[in-house]
């Protein structure tokens, strides 16, 4: 925590929203007080654009031959906004996310208009010293940077808004995010929430109280809490996906809050229902697959929403001494690394990488560190030990791209 002195008239936060078909940065500066600020936006530390914005009113500013943002290039642009007496500092990234055909037509996520494919891996977020509070800067960068060195090229953060330097080290590093929201409501019914694991069950979240939502007003806060965090990280670079609702935890009218998420932020796509209970909504269909091969599904007649693999794996190794206590829990088990490591290897080659030929277009391995009691990260919990030779995982996720 942190206080700071500031004018009487002083800027209390920036929205900057790139928009990288047009060149140009839209710039929102929000104070109590009327009256213009001075916008400053530079490359590598020269100006490159300069405008006067009146208070409270987008204005775009022309960025000349615009560099865009990508995990293999994460170039920000530096912001620097006077109000008065004054100053505050922000960066920007030009980039764009969009769903669009391919060259064979089929759906797509598109970064900066192109096919690009999410290799992504499961980000909860516990600490073994801190629960849900990282122990330092330079741990929140390990995590970040370690995937990266992997292969990576995205992050699910599961459950849990991080902390805003989290955000910055995904831009700064180059990590595309995807981003769930906080579930809520009451008691899951359990064959609502566990039995889509083995079962091709599917319902309706127009049942509110099946899936716990009984409740308006918990159902009217779960709104207002979406449109706080949307607003909160709005100018996160990296911030690609959306994920309203997971496996049907507090799920209802899903296809309403992806419309409703779309309209509050156009820039990005949505994952309305990650896992199961599919309403047609959002821009992707999403699929947890753990206990069966997995295999492209038959596309709907006029679903044009992008197929995504947004959990799979979880394969599990015990590290004797990295081990949180003795419960085992994953979805596989396996005795050594080598053999995890085959195991590993085979998923992708005779599963994943056939599939995105025929659509598959982003994955969310199962996961980032072991949490507690469960054992299948590809970190132990203590982030000392990775179960993997890194070479190996490196090999593996360069197969998974769009040529």
């Amino acid at each position: 925590m942190w206080a700071e002195c500031v004018p009487a008239v002083h800027v209390e936060r920036l929205t900057l929203t790139p928009h990288l078909g047009e060149g140009c940065v839209e710039v929102t500066v929000h104070a109590e007080a009327a009256g213009e600020a001075r916008v400053e936006i530079l490359a590598a530390g020269a100006a490159v654009a300069r405008a006067v914005v009146p208070v409270g009113q987008p204005v775009r500013v022309p960025i000349p031959d615009a560099r865009p943002w990508s995990p293999e290039d994460p170039f920000l642009y530096d912001v620097t906004v006077e109000l008065g007496a004054d100053r505050v500092r922000g960066y920007v990234g030009m980039r764009s996310f969009s769903v669009g055909p391919d060259e064979n037509g089929v759906p797509r996520l598109l970064l900066n208009g192109r096919p690009y494919f999410h290799a992504g891996i499961l980000d909860q977020g516990y600490w073994s010293d801190g629960m849900y509070t990282a122990p330092s800067d330079e741990a929140m960068i390990h995590d970040i940077a370690t995937m990266k060195r992997l292969g990576f090229t995205m992050l699910r953060k599961h459950i849990k808004i991080e902390p805003l330097r989290w955000y910055y080290h995904c831009d700064r590093l180059g990590m595309l995010v995807w981003q769930d929201m906080v579930n809520g409501g009451g008691d899951y019914h359990p064959l609502v929430i566990t039995a889509p694991v083995l079962t091709p069950l599917r319902l309706g979240d127009r049942r509110h109280r099946w899936f716990g939502r009984a409740d308006a007003q918990g159902r009217a806060r779960f709104r207002t809490e979406l449109r706080d965090t949307v607003e909160h990280l709005r100018n996160v670079v990296s911030l690609a996906v959306w994920v309203p609702f997971n496996e049907g935890w507090g799920q209802f009218d899903a296809a309403r809050i992806a419309a409703e998420v779309a309209e509050l932020d156009p820039t990005r796509t949505v994952d309305h229902a990650s896992g199961w209970h599919d309403q047609g909504g959002g821009d992707l269909k999403s699929l947890h697959v753990y206990f069966r091969r997995f295999r492209v599904p038959r596309r709907r007649r006029g679903d044009r929403r992008v197929l995504v693999l947004s959990e799979y794996g979880g394969y599990n190794l015990r590290v004797d001494g990295h081990a949180f206590n003795d419960k085992d829990f994953g979805y596989r088990r396996y005795g050594s690394a080598e053999q995890l490591g085959e195991a590993f290897s085979r998923l992708h080659v005779e599963q994943i990488v056939p599939a995105i030929r025929r659509g598959l277009s982003a994955t969310v391995y199962t996961q980032l560190s072991d949490v507690e009691d469960e054992l299948n990260g590809l970190l132990t919990y203590d982030r000392e030990t990775l179960k993997l030779p890194a070479e190996l995982v490196r090999s593996v996720n360069a197969l998974l791209r769009l040529e």
